[in-house]
């Protein structure tokens, strides 16, 4: 196919609301030496697209300041150096930036497979969460077989992603939910547990929950004064991992508790990490966790589909809080 010269994509003057975007015409990029070119079918909506378009999140140097980090698409051209990916290839991509368009670059290493019986909107809804979950569950969590997971947000693209996950590698997953129908959501996706946070002490719920022996993983997407009530909901030796700072970058720590129960606090920002660390953790999500894409037993939960131009109306349905699951943009259809 000839790719033209210029394309749609997402763009914004200045900082704002979500109605700062607008559609804009510029020039389509090129693939560099081991990229792809990806003729964009869906771009997944996230919380960081809603951060960097407020201001508060720059794209890192080099990467596209096109708002999008998920798409999923056909390829159309590959940069110097690519193998084992081809031109028609259907793939889901983690990308740096840029996804907000019609056509998009990845480094070939952070492409998966679609499968022939995944819709691409569900295709594009994957990568993100799936890499954030692996990475600070399984990686820097530890997770095992046999533990509990305790999540915040669990109606969100992450949470959704952290249930099934959980549940297909042999853990307990409890959420916190704002209301009793996300929590009837959280439990039919397949939560062991939902707890209305609004209505409930999540700590003492935990308790309860665990015959007060705690959980072994709290992800935790809230910080603040969220962080020490989630080490009391830890048991002993659990992990705290910490993935997002929305109620604040601060937390007042009781160091001796940690340091009796002996807890373990990490966390960490995927976005800026090398495309080499990226590559890395690609790979290991296709062996452990993609096939299970493959064969059907994990479907990311969809909320709700906008076209490209109605970015700001996806914006808009994130902040408010009220999705269940992920928000896709329609881009292209085929």
């Amino acid at each position: 196919m000839t790719i033209p010269e210029q394309m749609r994509a997402i763009d914004f003057d200045a900082p704002g609301g979500p109605e700062v975007q607008a559609i804009a015409t510029v020039d389509t990029p090129r693939p560099a030496a081991g990229q792809v070119l990806i003729r964009v079918a869906h771009a997944g909506v996230n919380r960081p697209d809603c951060i960097q378009r407020a201001g508060q999140y720059p794209a890192p140097p080099g990467a596209s300041p096109i708002l999008g980090l998920e798409v999923a698409g056909d390829v159309v051209a590959l940069g110097e150096g690519v193998e084992n990916i081809a031109i028609g290839d259907r793939v889901a991509a983690l990308t740096p930036g840029g996804g907000y368009a019609e056509y998009c670059t990845a480094p070939a290493g952070h492409c998966l497979p679609v499968p022939a019986e995944l819709p691409m909107a569900q295709a594009a809804a994957l990568p993100e969460t799936m890499f954030t979950v692996w990475h600070n569950v399984f990686q820097r969590g530890c997770a095992k077989p046999g533990e509990t997971l305790l999540v915040h947000g669990g109606t969100s693209g992450i949470g959704t992603m952290a249930i099934m996950l959980a549940k297909a590698f042999g853990m307990k997953a409890i959420v916190t939910c704002g209301s009793a129908e996300k929590c009837a959501a959280a439990l039919e996706i397949g939560a062991d547990h939902a707890i209305n946070y609004k209505k409930q002490d999540f700590v003492e719920e935990v308790k309860t929950i665990t015959d007060g022996k705690g959980v072994e993983i709290v992800l935790d997407m809230v910080s603040g004064d969220y962080v020490p009530r989630n080490l009391k909901a830890l048991g002993e030796s659990g992990r705290h991992v910490t993935i997002a700072v929305l109620g604040g970058m601060k937390a007042e720590l009781n160091m001796a508790y940690i340091m009796s129960r002996r807890l373990v606090l990490t966390g960490s920002t995927l976005r800026p990490r090398s495309d080499r660390f990226k590559n890395a953790l690609c790979s290991e999500i296709a062996e452990h966790a993609w096939p299970l894409v493959a064969n059907g037993t994990i479907r990311p939960v969809m909320d709700r589909h906008f076209p490209l131009e109605e970015a700001a109306a996806a914006h808009a349905r994130m902040e408010a809080g009220d999705h269940i699951g992920k928000i896709v943009l329609d881009v292209a259809a085929f």
